[in-house]
């Protein structure tokens, strides 16, 4: 017994008398609520407890008239004053968001608006990789933008909103949350991007020290110091054009983000200005009388797509774009629209990890960032520049200040003198990126394994396995699995080599939530043998993502997909046009030669699905729910989203069917 109350003393702690006198009661904040009879005859009581909880946090009720403006934001962790860490966040994408926010009210507050502040934090796909919890990844996006709907709703006196956010599925959840606040002002401020190291890796190509220890490439010293120094500043998203870098990218070519603020560096001067930038759009939006359905059009959705091909972006972003569209009301990008885009559109940006030349993310903001390259885009006649933007005038108008502005001349220079890089080396025109030889972001390849399609980042494929005809071509022996962590481990014991095509089936939204398999194909890419090896997958790829990689096929296995029948040395034939943008993903028989496509199908025709297929053991109830409703939704190239009008149409016809 002694024991035991040694222990509960440890929790309680030490006795001090002064904690026991508690106040039972309190004067309450002075002065007086400015009501009028109006307010109290028709108001909602609702809006009048507000201003009592107002004066109650400690607002002048003197000031309580002023417009209010909630910023919401992904923010982490917990930081003492001077930056150090109390509590970590789950990334640095969010470490340092609660400055922005922070400056955005104070410019609010300047202005005798009111703020208010909330807060959805968000995960990192970076940690949760090869994990569990990859599995609540891309679901979480729904999540997190329903939660900050219900926030945004919850506070019925907001005037406008402002979403403060940065990584992979923060920001997308943010914009979709935004983008679904039609009758509202809304502004969306990116978190900016870390720096990379002075002497070390990227914060991509560090995910791969266990691959490369593993085939002695490097040493447990270098791995020990190469993943320390990674992330160099504690705040932003990776310095690399992944989902979070692209998705900062696809905000201001929505519209919806100030001029020029895509990819800043967190905690720098520059970045800060985003929150007062932001906090100064929202109010001269409910100036103008402009609303988020004003910004997000059809257009708006088009332009975001055009920018998308033009940087070489993220293919995560065909998830999101898409859903961005429907919470607008606009019309869903299908296949073929993106086929178009990326057809028209040139990619412009070297950047990592595209290259040709691997420049981290803020090289790309001090270039000229997002408006560079829209002025590009504006003389090729590939933008619609009659657009809203929250800086309260056309894209049109922004391209004209840009052009000449001291903004640009001034971050250019900057380059120049703090790396020695030309501008003109990041972000490029047209004659010479085609000089340099950058080819357009991706390709949609179908065949007998993916009839109803999916999606390669064709312009990260390694030009030193591509034609002189610009074709990739690869035909290879299947190596299936069905876990991500059994094909991880066969790389890590060298039973992956040259020309294998590696297989990993079952591991769809019905799977595992459509994890994002990074750790393979970026131990691929950093690997020397992994560019002679093709990968197949019903998963997704992380942004950073490289090489020979398809993904996304459709159906997937669960799904009764013909990827979910393959089998180990199956012969697969991939051949992807970067110049046409036209690809086949074919099994070509099982023999000791490979055949033909109908060799294949008639294969196909006879087996069964794989026996090792079925949704992970460590799938949540959680993410098995998303799954069944974005399935109902129209899946994965609807973007993944809840279309209620379908899932309601699906109950209702199940009810019937059961009589009900």
């Amino acid at each position: 017994m002694a024991e035991k109350i040694g222990s509960l003393l440890r929790v309680m702690g030490p006795a001090d008398a002064s904690r026991y006198e508690v106040q039972t009661s309190a004067p309450g904040p002075a002065g007086r609520l400015p009501l009028t009879p109006e307010m109290l005859l028709n108001e909602p009581s609702g809006n009048l407890f507000g201003w009592t909880q107002n004066v109650g946090m400690g607002w002048n009720p003197s000031r309580l008239h002023g417009r209010q403006v909630l910023i919401l934001s992904t923010q982490g962790g917990i930081r003492a004053e001077d930056g150090t860490p109390i509590a970590l966040g789950y990334h640095t994408g969010h470490w340092e968001v609660g400055l922005l926010a922070r400056a955005a009210a104070e410019e609010i507050k300047a202005a005798d608006g009111v703020p208010f502040a909330g807060y959805v934090s968000d995960p990192c796909d970076g940690r949760s990789q090869g994990t569990a919890g990859m599995f609540d990844s891309l679901p979480y996006r729904n999540d997190a933008a329903m939660v900050m709907r219900r926030l945004i709703r919850s506070l019925p006196t907001r005037h406008a909103v402002i979403g403060v956010a940065t990584c992979d599925k923060g920001l997308p959840a943010m914009m979709i949350a935004l983008a679904s606040m039609h009758r509202l002002p809304c502004v969306l401020a990116p978190g900016g991007v870390t720096l990379p190291a002075e002497d070390g890796e990227d914060a991509g190509k560090v995910q791969t020290i266990g691959a490369r220890f593993a085939h002695g490439e490097i040493s447990l010293e270098e791995a020990a110091e190469m993943g320390c120094r990674a992330c160099a500043t504690p705040g932003g998203g990776c310095q690399f054009l992944g989902t979070a870098a692209t998705s900062q990218v696809v905000a201001e070519a929505l519209g919806i983000a100030v001029p020029h603020s895509a990819l800043a560096p967190s905690g720098q001067p520059i970045w800060l200005d985003i929150g007062r930038q932001s906090a100064r759009a929202a109010l001269q939006l409910l100036e103008l009388g402009w609303n988020t359905a004003d910004i997000l059009t059809d257009a708006a959705i088009e332009n975001a797509m055009v920018v998308h091909a033009a940087f070489g972006g993220s293919t995560n972003l065909l998830l999101h774009i898409p859903a961005i569209a429907h919470a607008a009301g606009c019309r869903i990008p299908e296949v073929a629209d993106w086929i178009r885009v990326n057809r028209e559109v040139p990619r412009l940006v070297s950047v990592l990890p595209n290259g040709p030349e691997y420049h981290p993310t803020v090289r790309a903001f001090l270039a000229g960032g997002v408006p560079e390259v829209m002025l590009h885009l504006r003389r090729l006649g590939v933008l619609d520049t009659s657009v809203k933007t929250v800086a309260g005038v056309t894209l049109d108008e922004v391209l004209d200040w840009w052009e000449d502005s001291e903004r640009r001349h001034a971050v250019r220079q900057r380059l120049v003198q703090a790396d020695g890089v030309n501008p003109d080396d990041v972000i490029m025109s047209p004659d010479r990126a085609r000089s340099r030889g950058l080819t357009s972001t991706v390709t949609f390849p179908v065949g007998n394994i993916a009839p109803q399609g999916a999606v390669i980042k064709s312009t990260a494929i390694d030009p030193s396995v591509v034609g002189p005809d610009g074709v990739y071509r690869h035909v290879g022996r299947a190596k299936v699995f069905t876990s991500e962590r059994d094909a991880i481990a066969a790389i890590k014991r060298g039973d992956i080599v040259a020309g294998d095509v590696l297989v990993l089936a079952g591991r769809g939204p019905s799977g595992t939530g459509m994890e994002e398999t990074y750790q393979l194909t970026s131990a691929l890419k950093h690997l020397p043998f992994g560019k002679h090896v093709c990968l197949i997958t019903d998963a997704r790829f992380s942004g950073v993502s490289t090489g020979a990689c398809i993904g996304h096929v459709g159906p997937e296995a669960l799904a009764g997909g013909p990827i979910g029948k393959l089998r180990d040395g199956d012969w697969i034939a991939v051949e992807i046009d970067l110049n046409r943008l036209e690809g086949r993903v074919n099994f070509v028989g099982d023999g000791k030669a490979p055949g033909t496509p109908a060799d294949g199908d008639a294969i196909l025709a006879r087996r069964t699905p794989h026996p090792g297929l079925g949704p992970d053991p460590d799938l949540p109830d959680d993410t098995r729910l998303w799954a069944a409703l974005q399935n109902i939704s129209g899946g994965t190239w609807r973007g993944a989203v809840y279309d209620v009008d379908r899932i309601l149409q699906a109950l209702e016809a199940g009810k019937k069917a059961l009589g009900w």
